[in-house]
């Protein structure tokens, strides 16, 4: 079993950054895929951003070149700093460990941009 805590969120005015952190804890594997995931109010959860063991990441589209996710394996962390913020960003936001065992979610963290 996987838990994971995430810390960092809160309110922040457009235009302004936030860095989130997630640990995980528990059963993992050398071999994992970890990311941010957000879910807007009426909306479905979206992938934010992803990144491999090999550091190897992904990005959504609205989310390239003002965030930047990271990871320190050593330390099971995951960070996404998030630059230029929008009220557009504003959602809870899930951190995932996906391996071989299965996926893994957080309790989420809120962030709230406003205009």
């Amino acid at each position: 079993q996987v838990q994971l805590v995430e810390s960092g969120g809160g309110l922040v005015q457009a235009g302004g950054s936030l860095r989130l952190s997630c640990t995980a804890s528990g059963r993992i594997s050398n071999i994992n895929v970890m990311g941010w995931y957000r879910q807007a109010p009426g909306k479905e959860r979206e992938m934010v951003a992803t990144i491999t063991t090999g550091s190897n990441p992904d990005y959504a589209d609205s989310v390239k070149g003002r965030f930047t996710i990271s990871r320190d394996n050593a330390k099971n962390t995951v960070y996404l700093q998030m630059n230029s913020l929008k009220p557009e960003d504003t959602a809870l936001y899930y951190c995932n460990l996906n391996q071989w065992r299965g996926s893994s979610w957080g309790q989420g963290t809120q962030v709230t941009v406003s205009s």
